[in-house]
């Protein structure tokens, strides 16, 4: 299986200088210091699991230091950062690896995952492999373990009903800036507006933007129900991040510590994925009381839609063959 590596500027961010200067820094103290960039919130559930199970579990050979709110690092700029030597670990999406890599784009394409049982099959299977490896070799990021992030939902501060695809024409919904999100948003019969996710909430509370698809838990988290009328149920993404850590920081742990973060990272995205799956349970009812409209859509006009745009596309061409009866077949 070959892998292309698609942005020039990883050349110049994983040189041998930086990554020489970062190796003399970063392991200059006993302890490395593991920095964490995100612009997830400190309450999101990916926080509150790495807060709670990952950080003390690495306490005795790493210093966990967390950063949230896109405090460190803009969004979509963390793992250029971890290949220049400029930080330690990041929570990455499978659309900020496509910019990199264009393969990655079937792991953030609509309707692929059934479910999160199915998404971590995925990941700890053979079929990953040579993703991590390309991964691991062309940037020198290391994937740990994935993490469920929910069902994305459609979030809209209209009250029009959203019944099929052709519905969401002309409204603006807003994406993270990559390319395969953009795609996702059109695929879904939408405008795609690219939008960091710490400016959506002022976003739909002025009218830049109509809309925004994530999994009710963040949906929560962000209080976006204060600006919205509806959530459409249209669970067109079964998503999910990858928690990345430096590869030059995990190879110069020992062994027994490599194990440990190792363990520590699925432990901590275990913990979170159940919490995820529990508050999506008990959601609905919540945005109801709020006075939202909750309902599902024909799932299947959003289903064969999303697919037809996506085995049309140039994106489907860079997916290695087989793959996607691979994927179905686990």
């Amino acid at each position: 299986m070959e892998f292309t590596l698609s942005r020039r500027r990883v050349m110049a961010a994983a040189s041998a200088a930086s990554l020489a200067a970062f190796a003399g820094s970063a392991f200059s103290q006993d302890k490395p210091k593991l920095r964490l960039s995100s612009p997830s919130s400190a309450t999101d559930q990916r926080a509150v699991a790495l807060t709670t199970v990952f950080g003390p579990a690495v306490a005795d050979f790493a210093t966990f230091e967390p950063h949230w709110n896109a405090e460190l690092f803009k969004q979509g700029t963390e793992i250029e950062a971890i290949s220049r030597g400029n930080l330690e670990m990041s929570i990455a999406s499978a659309q900020e690896l496509a910019e990199f890599f264009p393969e990655f784009s079937i792991f953030s394409a609509g309707y692929l995952h059934r479910d999160a049982a199915h998404q971590k099959r995925v990941f700890e299977s053979d079929l990953f492999k040579p993703f991590k490896k390309m991964v691991e070799d062309k940037m020198g990021v290391k994937l740990l373990t994935v993490m469920y992030l929910g069902r994305r939902q459609l979030n809209l501060r209209n009250d029009k009903p959203i019944k099929t695809p052709a519905d969401l024409a002309g409204v603006k919904l807003r994406m993270p800036g990559s390319e395969s999100w953009m795609f996702l948003g059109r695929a879904l019969g939408a405008n795609p507006t690219p939008m960091a996710f710490t400016e959506v909430y002022t976003g739909l509370q002025t009218g830049a933007i109509d809309g925004q698809d994530n999994p009710l838990p963040t949906d929560k988290d962000a209080k976006f129900y204060e600006v919205t009328k509806q959530i459409v149920l249209t669970s067109h993404l079964v998503d999910l991040n990858y928690l990345t850590v430096s590869k030059k920081v995990f190879d110069k742990l020992s062994p027994a510590n490599q194990a440990k973060l190792q363990k520590a990272a699925d432990d901590a995205a275990e913990f979170g994925r159940q919490k995820q799956l529990k508050l999506e349970e008990e959601l609905v009812q919540f945005f109801k009381d709020k006075g939202l409209k909750v309902y599902e859509p024909d799932v299947n006009a959003f289903r064969s839609h999303v697919q037809k745009m996506y085995l049309e596309s140039d994106l489907s061409k860079s997916w290695p063959k087989g793959l996607i009866e691979k994927i179905n077949a686990l």
